[in-house]
């Protein structure tokens, strides 16, 4: 007979209740947040008023004028869904203060209520992106997805750029991130169809549609012929309704040629107003310098007629010497460039390289396309983040770019008061990243590296090499000349010369990044 089991000895210590992903990454953003409010008083862009405007078109005017309005220069150039996404905010802000969405005593409109208006507008927005990043970290370990929660969500280049200048890139970079991980989870169909919902809402973001069709069409439509056919006329079916119910009521009023005009304005230049740093900076310098050398050397070399710097309707772009730039041949170039990434995707469609082949070909359309926004850098940098703990190699690589990327935006905030907000906000980010990617990585030493990705490359340690420190050297030397030697030398004169320096400088820093993207995906299996 067995001996009765003694209860009392037994001590039952109850475990302690995990915290879910939600609750945490919700503290994290509650953090973000606090610090977003406190820049709500600091200087926007114009870029405010032109929203501000479109919230005002679409409220005051039937759906029929939206794209052909022009009582304000700040025209509507988005696609359908965002106007319709300014609409739904307008019901709001007539609340808050009717002005504000008055098509003509709203101009240049700034009251206080209106600042707060849009300024939260964003802030609440950007719980999309909250969303996003959720989604692709929680089945990651705790350490692992609040790194990543943090080089996302307390971005400088977002905080610069939406919550300073002033756009929605937080709110539409959650949506690329909901449809990454459902592609990563295996659910092409929702991913394809997240996706035609982003390109409605921005169609910048159509750069990446070869690497969605090639991705989906080996992934999703496979399984023999009438399978795959028929997963083919779903996915199909899918992006055509979203596209249809974005664009059919424009197409009813006929309105869609005019829309289409907004949304592709090819008469502007190549570059925009501040030359974004990417490979065109370095064919219009060159020109340049071969325009002068030429006319020293006594040759009738017409200068150019327009500014590069100018990104307004009409400019077309001209060059002194070497051949004209159209948008055709940039959209050569990127698709060429994308290449590598569709054969990639066609060989052998893997789910867990699909954010990496999208942050490629955004790095391709930064570095290649026509009138690229000094903001594009986003596009790639906050998906980069996701992957910057796969190996020492990747969070080394996204340690140069994120810092390259926010530097080059700080031309974007030229006022005095607002010049300690941005430097403190990379340091911050700098310091964080360096700290916990060495602890990380550190950490991980002891273990050897897991998974075909990490293989070959991941050398367990991150280590800020001798090019990097030199790299990061000569940034804080151009911003130095920028501050203080420039103003000294040459007092008003030649004020672009620093920006110049700035665009320059950054594009070196973006095409070594192309290039290690690229050799990494080609390298990758």
């Amino acid at each position: 007979m067995k001996p009765p089991k003694n209860h009392h000895n037994q001590t039952q210590i109850p475990k302690p209740k995990p915290n879910k992903p939600i609750t945490e990454i919700l503290w994290v953003s509650l953090i973000a947040t606090c610090i977003k409010f406190l820049l709500i008083p600091a200087y926007h862009s114009t870029d405010f008023e032109v929203h501000r405007n479109w919230l005002a078109i679409t409220h005051s005017l039937p759906l029929s004028q939206w794209y052909s309005d022009q009582t304000s220069p700040w025209t509507l150039d988005y696609p359908p869904l965002f106007a319709h996404f300014e609409h739904f905010l307008s019901f709001f802000a007539s609340l808050v203060d009717p002005t504000m969405v008055h098509i003509h005593h709203g101009l240049n409109y700034k009251s206080q209520p209106t600042i707060l208006f849009q300024r939260l507008s964003v802030i609440v927005s950007e719980f999309v992106l909250v969303f996003g990043i959720y989604r692709l970290t929680r089945s990651l370990g705790y350490k692992e997805r609040v790194l990543i929660w943090v080089l996302v969500i307390f971005s400088p280049g977002l905080m610069i750029v939406d919550h300073l200048h002033f756009q929605y890139n937080g709110f539409l970079l959650g949506v690329l991130l909901i449809s990454l991980s459902a592609l990563e989870e295996g659910k092409d169909l929702l991913g394809g169809f997240v996706f035609a919902v982003l390109l409605c809402f921005k169609h910048l973001f159509a750069v990446a549609a070869p690497v969605y069709f090639v991705y989906l069409l080996r992934h999703y439509c496979r399984g023999g012929l009438i399978k795959g056919f028929g997963r083919l006329v779903i996915m199909g079916s899918a992006v055509v309704a979203v596209f249809a119910a974005a664009y059919g009521p424009f197409l009813y009023h006929g309105q869609i040629q005019q829309v289409f005009h907004r949304m592709f304005p090819f008469g502007r230049g190549l570059c925009h107003a501040y030359w974004a740093p990417n490979f065109w900076v370095f064919y219009i310098i060159l020109d340049k310098v071969l325009a002068f050398l030429l006319l020293k050397m006594g040759f009738n070399v017409q200068a150019p007629i327009a500014s590069f710097t100018g990104g307004l309707v009409g400019d077309s772009s001209p060059f002194a010497v070497l051949p004209r730039v159209t948008p055709m041949i940039t959209f050569g170039i990127v698709l060429l460039a994308i290449a590598p990434c569709l054969i990639k995707a066609w060989r052998d469609p893997q789910p867990r390289m699909i954010t990496r082949w999208i942050a490629y070909a955004y790095t391709c359309g930064f570095m290649f396309g026509w009138h690229v926004h000094e903001k594009a850098s986003l596009h790639f940098v906050i998906p980069l983040a996701i992957i910057a703990l796969k190996s020492a190699e990747d969070a080394k690589h996204y340690f140069y770019l994120s810092i390259v990327s926010c530097y080059s935006l700080f031309p974007l905030l030229f006022e005095a008061q607002e010049y300690p907000i941005k430097v403190l906000l990379l340091l911050l980010h700098a310091s964080l990243m360096w700290s916990d990617f060495f602890s990380h990585f550190s950490a991980n030493a002891s273990t050897k590296a897991a998974g075909s990705e990490q293989t070959r490359y991941d050398k367990t340690r991150f280590i800020v090499g001798w090019f990097g420190k030199l790299y990061l050297l000569g940034l804080l030397a151009v911003e130095i000349y920028g501050q203080f030697v420039h103003p000294i030398l040459f007092a008003e004169r030649l004020p672009f010369l620093p920006l110049m320096l700035i665009s320059i400088y950054c594009a070196f820093g973006m095409m070594y990044s192309w290039i290690w993207q690229l050799r990494r995906i080609i390298k990758l299996h």
